[in-house]
């Protein structure tokens, strides 16, 4: 059997998240350590007990997603015995993600891969002030008809909306400037596609 460790890119952010990994296990309340040493500050706080719209920022919430993840494969290799090397094939993931599969595989240091993310992270956030852009995820929706929504408001706002992301299993991203997408989710809902929700994501894209 081949195994592949996917990491989770953002979006996937929540206050408390990693918690219980920290209060378990030491290699994962190792991971915590280094991240927030090399960001000179306690961004394990923030994870663990902070402000919800703070960790939302994307200068914040890449960091500490790939903390967490790296946090939960230090668990799995201590407490379960993984071995990187010899039981996984592949690591990838997904924006971010890719961050901290690179982490993983030792192709990045933890504190050279959380330095990168918040300078990443702050380079989108000033791309793209808070507020300004939007991300919907489109469920139940093909490449073409989220195309045909986005582009029907863009006309109608005056302002963008295009596809962002193809995620696979019928569930599109589009993003733009937030009334265009608020209306995305409107035009998606009159065109019967099963869900349409804002995700918690302030930039109006996903860097590659």
């Amino acid at each position: 059997m081949t195994v592949a460790f996917i990491f989770p890119g953002q979006g996937s952010q929540a206050i408390g998240m990693g918690k219980a990994l920290y209060d378990a296990y030491e290699s994962s309340r190792n991971i915590f350590q280094e991240v927030d040493d090399a960001l000179g500050e306690k961004l394990s706080s923030l994870i663990f007990e902070g402000d919800a719209a703070q960790l939302q920022l994307t200068a914040n919430a890449q960091p500490a997603l790939m903390a967490v993840s790296l946090a939960a494969l230090r668990a799995l290799e201590s407490e379960k015995g993984v071995v990187l090397a010899r039981d996984v094939k592949f690591v990838a993931g997904h924006s971010l993600g890719e961050y901290s599969a690179l982490a993983a595989a030792g192709a990045l240091k933890i504190a050279d891969a959380a330095k990168l993310l918040r300078l990443r992270g702050q380079a989108m956030q000033a791309a793209v002030p808070v507020g300004v852009g939007a991300m919907a995820a489109l469920l139940g929706a093909d490449p073409e008809l989220a195309a045909k929504i986005a582009g029907e408001a863009t006309a109608a706002s005056g302002a963008l909306c295009e596809v962002a992301n193809d995620n696979g299993g019928g569930q599109i991203v589009v993003s733009g400037a937030k009334q265009a997408v608020d209306l995305a989710i409107e035009i998606a809902k009159e065109n019967g596609v099963k869900r349409a929700m804002l995700l918690p994501f302030p930039p109006p894209s996903i860097a590659p």
